[in-house]
């Protein structure tokens, strides 16, 4: 009996150290714009099981975008920021920023819309020259896809921060800024029932197609002490994208976390959001980013090379 006592003590301590060792495989994420579906993957992927899978658990904060997020991701409050815009990424990073790019959250601009009022004077995008338009925030994919706009029209807008989808539209209607961006499916209702109109498309300028425009960022102590964790977070990250790719059952669960009727959003896999864009080790496009942060005064030249292998850390599982 006492040989049984021991080796059932045995076994309950071998399983609370088990189990202490999975809970502690915990990684943190600030994460911009929730309900975004490029941004839903890490999210979407803890509800069906997927990081647990493969023994993590995911404490997720939202943002207002990248600047938030890259600001919690230096600063060392969180392992992973996700959907960090390239163009502000690079910039902290030149000035000395404890940070690394270890995948692409998105490349190319196809998701991205700015819209007015269905009222509004301004037909086109060329008749926003001088006028208010909205960002998420400085240094963000749609501060990047903005800049693109202004080329591709040849006009010159003010720039305003305005977060989210959700406030973003809010002070589109009210008149406090005059065209506001949004991704779907934000807004996507609002369209369909003709309060507003689309006036630009990122998918307009052409040569962002081919530019990585959101990263998966980390603070550079993460990436030298959790390197293995954050191989079982991309070795998850990528099963979820199969799952929402290749199941019907992923769009349902989107759409109910989001509480988006599924109508609104079956399309966004095919018009918006193709698989090819959310590729984690799809990189490219660097050097157009990097001449536009030169321009635009994030960056004082483009990095040197050893300085982008030092900062693109391109984690696989």
């Amino acid at each position: 009996m006492r040989t049984k006592l021991i080796g059932l003590i045995t076994a309950i301590a071998a399983l609370s150290q088990a189990s202490a060792a999975r809970a502690d495989d915990v990684l943190k994420l600030a994460i911009g714009q929730r309900g975004n579906w490029d941004t839903s993957i890490s999210e979407l992927g803890q509800r069906q099981g997927i990081f647990a899978k493969h023994g993590l658990k995911l404490d997720i904060i939202y943002t207002q975008g990248t600047g938030e997020t890259l600001q919690a991701t230096i600063a060392g409050s969180v392992d992973i920021g996700v959907a960090i815009g390239t163009l502000g990424a690079l910039g902290a990073f030149s000035k000395g920023a404890p940070i690394r790019a270890i995948g692409s959250a998105s490349t190319g601009a196809s998701d991205l819309f700015w819209y007015v009022p269905a009222d509004s004077p301004i037909k086109t995008f060329s008749d926003a020259n001088g006028k208010n338009v909205a960002i998420s925030t400085n240094g963000s994919s749609t501060h990047t896809v903005l800049l693109g706009l202004e080329r591709h029209y040849g006009v010159k807008v003010k720039t305003v921060p305005s977060g989210s989808p959700s406030p973003t539209f809010t002070v589109v209607m009210s008149g406090q800024v005059d065209v506001g961006w949004s991704s779907p499916p934000f807004a996507l209702d609002a369209l369909a029932q003709k309060k507003i109109r689309i006036v630009a498309r990122g998918s307009e300028v052409a040569e962002l197609g081919d530019q990585t425009v959101r990263l998966l960022v980390v603070n550079a102590a993460v990436l030298e002490t959790k390197k293995a964790l954050l191989q079982r977070y991309m070795a998850a990250y990528r099963e979820t994208l199969d799952w929402l790719y290749g199941d019907p059952a992923g769009l349902k669960a989107y759409s109910e976390w989001t509480g988006i009727p599924e109508e609104l959003t079956r399309q966004l896999p095919i018009d918006f959001y193709p698989k090819a864009m959310m590729r984690p080790e799809r990189v490219s496009g660097i050097d157009k980013i990097m001449a536009d942060a030169v321009t635009f005064k994030y960056l004082s030249a483009p990095l040197p090379e050893d300085k982008l292998r030092g900062f693109f850390q391109i984690v696989k599982d």
